[in-house]
């Protein structure tokens, strides 16, 4: 299949857990002989900030504009077997609408935030999606799965809405040797409705244990927390670094965000992370999580600083080697990117299955999309036999069925 994704990004993992899912997705899609195109919108943060360049698996552009997207790319939506449009891309809503406008093949909106979404479209707030727009998607693809499906089906009508977890990649994280350096540690980025989380179940933890060192790596954190002493702050870490940082650790900490709390079902990207690279994972509680992994086997759950404290004090290693071993088993089988990519497959026969309802008004089709550009404007934009793309400024070469591409937004 030819495939088009538009991300948030793909080259740059700073301050978002985007990046890496897609990462880990188009090389799963490259390894069972599909074409990805990934196009990502220009943005300074990103383009500041590019931990990965050139992302195996796909062919990566990058765009300036809507317009420029229009005009350079059109070609390649009208004729993709499948595109997928993610959440929190800019102009999100005028992009969807044009190319659920104009694609002769099925399209999907890929949400890795969908609690976040569905409280912004409560709000009227969605600046990447609507309500219509979710009716006119072939499928809702969404990093949260149980009741909210049925809800985005029912009450948004999504003609089809499937569960799609983020990605880890098995060759990027994996266990690494490195000396143990923290009894405990978290690697995400500042929220303020997951800080009371780690006030308790790292703070509190690390003043009532000086003796012991903790870590905590994200952007964004406020200058008004004080950490304790004993606590090792970093404001990133490129991927490349995370193995390393979850071996220092005798145990890692997840948290989630409230709103993926409330929801459930909501995997994070770095629980997949954490255990695929084999460390212990002591997590805050929601519900689904033990849908995921087995609770007491694979992953310790903490409520309170003293099941932290009980939990750094009482587990033998041995107890924490074979969690680690349980765990890592599990998302090596159940979420690698072969295993997304043979769910994306699945899905599409699906949606093949539904168009023909689901999606009966695109067949009279006017050649005109809301926001008002004409549906059949020219492109002189096509793939020369050297992979390169007019009008993304970049070029490529191939290396093991994979083109490496040049891109950029900001991170």
């Amino acid at each position: 299949m030819n495939i088009v994704i538009l991300g948030l990004s793909i080259t740059s993992s700073w301050g978002n857990g985007h990046a890496t899912t897609y990462r880990g997705l188009v090389k799963g899609l490259a390894q069972r002989g599909h074409q990805v195109l990934f196009l990502e919108r220009e943005a300074e943060w990103y383009s500041q900030n590019r931990d990965e360049p050139h992302p195996k698996g796909c062919h990566t552009v990058t765009y300036r504009s809507f317009e420029e997207l229009v005009t350079n790319f059109e070609k390649q939506i009208v004729e993709a077997s499948l595109v997928i449009v993610g959440s929190y891309v800019p102009e999100g809503i005028r992009i969807g609408s044009w190319i659920t406008s104009v694609a002769s093949g099925r399209t999907a909106f890929y949400d890795i935030d969908t609690p976040v979404t569905i409280s912004l479209l409560e709000k009227g707030a969605a600046e990447y999606l609507n309500p219509e727009l979710i009716s006119r998607y072939d499928a809702y693809f969404s990093f949260t799965g149980g009741p909210t499906l049925r809800r985005l089906e029912s009450g948004y009508g999504s003609p089809m809405a499937r569960a799609l977890y983020c990605v880890v990649d098995q060759d990027n994280y994996k266990p690494v040797m490195a000396s143990e350096k923290w009894s405990l540690g978290y690697l995400g980025t500042y929220s303020s409705d997951r800080q009371p989380s780690l006030d308790t179940l790292m703070l509190e933890p690390a003043r009532q244990c000086p003796e012991a060192r903790f870590a905590v790596a994200g952007a964004q954190y406020p200058a008004n927390i004080v950490w304790p002493a004993n606590i090792d702050r970093t404001d990133h870490l490129s991927p490349r670094q995370h193995p390393e940082f979850y071996a220092a650790q005798r145990f890692t900490l997840n948290l989630t965000r409230e709103a993926m709390k409330q929801a459930g079902y909501s995997p994070s990207v770095r629980l997949f992370e954490a255990g695929a690279c084999g460390a212990p994972i002591l997590s805050d509680w929601w519900p689904g999580l033990d849908s995921i992994f087995e609770i007491g086997s694979e992953v310790l759950v903490v409520e309170s600083t003293d099941d932290v404290l009980r939990c750094l004090r009482d587990t033998p290693d041995s107890i924490r080697r074979q969690m680690s071993d349980r765990a890592r088993r599990r998302v090596l089988a159940e979420h690698s990117p072969l295993a997304r990519a043979r769910q994306i497959e699945e899905y599409l026969e699906q949606m093949n299955d539904n168009v023909s309802s689901g999606a009966a008004w695109r067949h009279g089709r006017t050649g005109q999309f809301p926001g008002g550009f004409a549906a059949g404007l020219s492109s002189e934009s096509e793939w020369s036999e050297s992979g390169e793309a007019a009008g993304g400024g970049v070029s490529g070469d191939s290396d093991s069925g994979y083109l490496h591409e040049s891109a950029g937004t900001r991170g």
